[in-house]
């Protein structure tokens, strides 16, 4: 395939995780520009970590294309309390699908990985030449191993089979389908919930995990899946690829940030002793940025839209 032409739209192409965050908005991103050979399956219907079953589905599928989305997520809580867990289903997710990918010569695939993949004291904006030069945040240095050696794998398939795949590591994502757990999710989902039932029950405060001083970029989901399809068409080499908006602020200014979406007039209470993981984390998009995009949603806008639908969808919301 011509790195730089329009894919095909009549390419089969797999989502791997397209319930997920970020799978949710590729698949609706490509269905809004036209592909209509899209290919997904539920955890209920697939396990991922079952080998055997993830070489039979792509055995009768076939993907022309694979957006490797899947992955076991969590908070700062979640991948504290349950390292092995991550470490071991996000392993077995990737080396399953990869596997299988290349056992029927798919030619294109897009891996996502994680910011976390960096050193915790890397210079910042984190360039993505950092990997693998410092040591990584203990608490969740297991996801990250886990999404290095996906990146890896990748490099991997390109070098010994040629293929066509390449990696992306976005930064912190939110959005439309989130975790809205307040202890197991992501940082911006678990303070919007809590902020929110806070202003319900009226309550005159809020306590919020750590210092508030660490640092964080956010990047709406909706700007992720047409990230991923602009890399589709227009990058293929072997070094990943960071996704942001390369910008950042603290975590309380992000949640004085939600409280004023939400209508929340309480004092926001830091509790330090709760960890605060990585100090900073901000990623350095130029490389993104000279082949032409960027991102287009604020922060305050994405925060907003994402508020909208959690308050239609607030009985059905994941908070697990």
């Amino acid at each position: 395939m011509r790195i730089g032409a329009s894919l095909d739209k009549n390419s089969r192409v797999y989502v791997a995780g397209h319930r997920g965050l970020a799978g949710s908005a590729i698949w609706r991103h490509l269905e809004s520009q036209g592909f209509e050979n899209l290919v997904g399956a539920t955890s209920a219907q697939l396990d991922l970590r079952n080998r055997s079953a993830v070489f039979d589905f792509m055995r009768e599928h076939r993907p022309d294309i694979v957006i490797d989305a899947a992955a076991r997520v969590g908070g700062i809580h979640a991948n504290n309390t349950f390292p092995a867990d991550f470490l071991s289903d996000n392993l077995q997710i990737q080396v399953n699908v990869m596997d299988a990918a290349n056992e029927v010569n798919v030619d294109r695939l897009l891996f996502l990985g994680s910011s976390c993949i960096y050193p915790k004291f890397a210079e910042q904006p984190i360039k993505e030449s950092s990997l693998l030069t410092g040591v990584l945040e203990p608490t969740n240095d297991a996801y990250a191993i886990a999404k290095i050696a996906g990146l890896m794998q990748v490099q991997a398939s390109r070098k010994q089979y040629g293929r066509h795949w390449i990696s992306a590591m976005p930064t912190n994502l939110y959005g439309p389908g989130d975790n809205f757990h307040p202890d197991n999710s992501h940082v911006l989902p678990a303070l919007m919930r809590r902020i929110h039932e806070a202003k319900r029950s009226q309550a005159s405060e809020v306590v919020i995990w750590g210092s508030g001083t660490p640092r964080r970029e956010f990047l709406f989901v909706d700007d992720l899946a047409q990230a991923c399809l602009f890399l589709l068409k227009n990058y293929d080499a072997a070094e990943t690829i960071n996704i942001g908006v390369g910008d950042d602020l603290s975590i309380h200014e992000l949640a004085e940030m939600v409280a004023g979406v939400v209508g929340f007039e309480g004092k926001l209470v830091q509790d330090p002793t709760k960890p605060d993981g990585t100090p900073r984390k901000l990623l350095d998009v130029s490389r993104l940025s000279e082949l032409g995009w960027e991102a287009t949603t604020s922060l305050a806008e994405g925060i907003r839209s994402t508020y909208e639908w959690y308050l239609e969808n607030a009985t059905s919301v994941r908070a697990k």
